[in-house]
């Protein structure tokens, strides 16, 4: 058999490189390059043919065809037993597909699979891959949370080509394998869990996938940093990527999709840990709203667009005078820098300085917002703290700020007007070109243009 030819891949970026170096040439990471084994080996050539004969399976000579020529299937999928993961996925899980599930340890990984495995097992042929955990111990989890597991099957495995031969014995139409890094392959001679073995190991898993149209889900752990442990290729290599969001000892979870092939991305599903397992939370926007007692300065209701859904949350802002040189700018769920380039836009273009102010902004509930549609309400909260007035409790608002001082659109609007006003909001300050065409019942709407109209607003 000839030598297996090997290369170095950065865990940071997945960039390869013919030789070792102490920083990647890419990203500049340092000591992140690992050694890896770039071409396929008997083993693993061996391990990839038996699924040849697998029932059910078609595979097909290969030959160039025009874009006319491709017959278009529907994406055949199937409810996954919980209607939130069937939101993030994009509708259902397909089968054939293979999705990436990361998340801090404790966060709930094992306990959201086992639910939807469990509830999938009544209708489908299922097995759940154990590698870090005894048979017994996901028999306790399933009886403490009053799962009706008879149907489920279970393997305590870690080598991939046992793994897939079980598999092809047991012909199941779902696979859980938890985790991706307790999982080796006799291919690669490192150690479970290193750059070399995550990728040659996914790499089986998801040809199996492929050929046999198996819907697998892999668990992977996170680094410190909160990202998939391994190389990003690890990520490029599988159909879905979810990440599960919340703090460990907290009451909610929030699963996201930063990667999809079968949906949109950036979807958000809300499950609340309870003593028999993840809940699902049917209306998000209800948790994330504190109902004060009195109206607090500081504290303003907004809207974000998660994926497909519109989700109502609070922002709450402190503003404090600063007795240090270098005043703080901390953001809880938001990026540091827009609050830095909003305070400047009001300065620049409101007449509102707060070079000498301590400014704290936090989004209620944990929940991470990306995009740019609450700069007004960040603006807006930033400003009743530190005027020490509050914002009316049922006054919605978002948009966003622009460097001259302009309030632009967001995408769907109305939608989100349309939101508020079932949660019993009654006025709402929008931008101009988000005013929507009919009236909305119950709803004051307000629409501005400038940062100064805002301003004058409240």
């Amino acid at each position: 058999m000839a030598k297996a030819k090997t290369a170095y891949v950065c865990g940071n970026c997945g960039s390869q490189s013919s030789k070792w170096a102490g920083q990647c040439a890419d990203c500049g990471a340092w000591n992140t390059m690992s050694e890896i084994v770039v071409a396929p080996t008997l083993a693993s050539a061996g391990a990839r043919s038996r699924f040849a004969g697998y029932a059910g399976n078609v595979v097909s000579e290969s030959r160039v065809l025009s874009l006319a020529e491709v017959e278009n299937v529907d994406q055949a999928r199937v409810d996954s037993g919980l209607s939130e993961l069937d939101r993030v996925l994009g509708g259902g899980l397909v089968f054939g597909s293979v999705v990436l599930i990361g998340g801090d340890p404790g966060i709930g990984k094992s306990t959201l699979l086992l639910q939807s495995l469990v509830a999938l097992s009544q209708q489908q042929p299922v097995l759940y891959v154990t590698g870090e955990e005894s048979l017994q111990q996901v028999s306790l989890r399933a009886q403490r949370l009053n799962l009706a597991a008879q149907q489920l099957r279970l393997l305590a495995e870690t080598q991939v080509e046992s793994i897939l031969a079980r598999a092809h014995e047991e012909k199941p139409r779902v696979m859980v394998v938890d985790s991706i890094q307790s999982i080796y392959t006799e291919a690669v001679t490192s150690a479970p869990g290193s750059v070399s073995q995550l990728r040659e190991s996914a790499a089986q898993l998801v040809q199996f996938a492929k050929r046999t149209g198996t819907a697998v889900f892999l668990v992977g752990h996170v680094t410190k940093e909160g990202v998939i442990a391994g190389p990003r290729v690890l990520e490029h290599m599988v159909d879905t990527v979810l990440y599960f969001e919340g703090e460990p000892d907290g009451k909610f979870r929030m699963i996201r999709a930063v990667k999809n092939r079968f949906g949109a991305v950036n979807e958000l599903g809300v499950f609340a840990m309870t003593e028999k397992g993840l809940r699902e939370v049917s209306n998000p926007s209800a948790i994330f709203l504190s109902r004060h007692q009195q109206q607090v300065p500081g504290s303003v209701i907004t809207v974000t667009r998660e994926g497909s859904r519109p989700l109502l949350i609070e922002l709450q802002a402190l503003v404090d005078e600063s007795h240090t040189a270098n005043p703080r700018r901390v953001t809880l769920g938001l990026e540091q820098n827009r609050l830095a380039m909003l305070l400047a836009v009001l300065h620049r273009h409101g007449g509102i300085a707060m070079f000498d102010q301590d400014v704290y902004v936090n989004v209620v509930g944990g929940v991470r917002v990306s995009e740019t549609g609450v700069d007004l309400a960040v603006l807006a909260a930033a400003l009743s703290s530190f005027r020490n007035r509050p914002v009316p409790a049922d006054m919605l608002i978002f948009g966003e700020v622009g460097l001259a001082g302009e309030i632009r659109p967001v995408p769907g609007g109305e939608e989100r007007v349309r939101e508020a006003a079932k949660h019993g909001l009654k006025r709402a300050i929008v931008p101009a070109a988000n005013l929507p065409r009919r009236p909305i019942e119950g709803m004051e709407i307000t629409p501005v243009a400038r940062i100064d109209e805002m301003l004058q607003l409240i």
